[in-house]
């Protein structure tokens, strides 16, 4: 990996489309460029467990924004870049609908809970709407 070069990078639970700022043999600096796949809600330390201490509402990266990624989960990326707010906007759906799916499982309940308070969020944010998605 090298300076200037456009990655796919997986922080946490999420996945994103970036450019590298700053590459080093263990941890890449990365400039989000574009969300692939929104982060899952909750608890890092106990994924999809609804009794959990704190249940955490997670974002995805902002554009821009310089995330710190081990060398290993960066890989090269092929293709167009998309919008960031078209790719946020695809990611927090896909989500969505992913959630919705199982609407009686309590971690999907809990996570569309969660995904609800960041959607305002985002709206204000990037100006997107998402009118598939019930606000309340």
């Amino acid at each position: 990996m090298e300076n200037g070069q456009i990655v796919r990078a997986f922080r946490k639970t999420g996945s994103y489309v970036g450019e590298i700022t700053e590459a080093g043999q263990d941890v890449c600096v990365v400039r989000v460029l574009a969300v692939l796949k929104h982060p899952m809600q909750g608890n890092l330390h106990h994924p999809r467990e609804v009794e959990v201490p704190f249940f955490h509402e997670r974002k995805a990266h902002a554009f821009r924004e310089q995330i710190q990624v081990p060398a290993n989960m960066v890989r090269p990326y092929k293709g167009d870049i998309p919008k960031y707010e078209d790719s946020l906007k695809d990611a927090v759906q896909n989500l969505h609908d992913e959630l919705a799916a199982k609407p009686d499982a309590p971690f999907s309940k809990r996570s569309l809970e969660a995904l609800k308070v960041l959607i305002p969020e985002y709206e204000l944010m990037y100006g997107i709407q998402w009118p598939n998605i019930a606000k309340s």
